[in-house]
């Protein structure tokens, strides 16, 4: 495996099983499991979580202001964090849970220095709360946080496509898949599987991001290559 240090990113949705919504325990132990396998190569692993398993702010926001709805939205991030962590550490492995809002009782605070800390003492990372302010996607905290760490790569997980597409496949039959893209390209084109403000951080930091279907196969095929697109610069 040539990264050393990796960022998932997963949808909240993939902690729902088949429920309609929310927390389902036994999804929870099965991507607990899953990420086991990939920390079992020696791969240091930072999380971060979406919450739309729980809530999602803009199906709020004819009700809502933006800024209380993405408040909720991060605190769905927290619930599913708890979940996960409590997931793999009944498979045996440690996993501290960060969070970027103010959780004293629940969370560590986020810190730079204590999480690099953590991260060298073999412990998995989940970030929580999103950046910790509105109008911030999870996609978006999920590049900071690769940024941040180091990390080798951002392998963005999600339940409804398996790559990076010219238009959304669920709705266009014609749609093109791309197994490779420039950063530059998901950005002129706004290909629409990744937030604009993710791929601009993870192009000014120079890291690819690998895009996958979580159900398609395992993380450490995804990184392989086996399956997916992958976002990096051109050449």
């Amino acid at each position: 495996m040539k990264y050393k240090r990796v960022l998932l990113k997963i949808s909240g949705e993939a902690l729902k099983g088949d429920r309609e919504s929310g927390l389902d325990y036994e999804a929870a132990g099965n991507l607990a499991l899953e990420i086991s396998k990939l920390y079992n190569t020696g791969i240091e692993i930072g999380v971060v979580l979406g919450g739309g398993n729980i809530f999602r702010g803009g199906s709020a926001k004819k009700s809502f202001e933006r800024t209380p709805a993405d408040q909720i939205g991060m605190l769905a991030t927290l619930m599913n964090g708890i979940a996960l962590q409590q997931a793999i550490k009944q498979v045996g492995i440690d996993a501290r849970l960060i969070t970027a809002l103010e959780c004293p009782k629940v969370a560590e605070s986020y810190n730079w220095e204590k999480s690099m800390r953590h991260l060298s003492m073999g412990r998995i990372l989940i970030f929580v709360g999103g950046t910790g302010h509105p109008y911030f996607t999870t996609d978006t905290c999920a590049a900071l946080r690769a940024s941040e760490i180091h990390a080798d790569v951002l392998l963005k997980c999600t339940t409804h496509v398996d790559g990076i597409y010219s238009k959304d496949p669920r709705k266009f039959t014609d749609a093109q898949k791309y197994e490779k893209v420039s950063y530059r390209k998901m950005l002129d084109e706004k290909l629409g599987i990744l937030d604009l403000t993710a791929v601009t951080l993870c192009m000014e930091n120079k890291i690819p991001i690998r895009i996958c279907n979580l159900y398609a196969g395992t993380f450490i095929e995804a990184l392989e290559g086996k399956f997916g697109s992958i976002v990096m610069e051109e050449g």
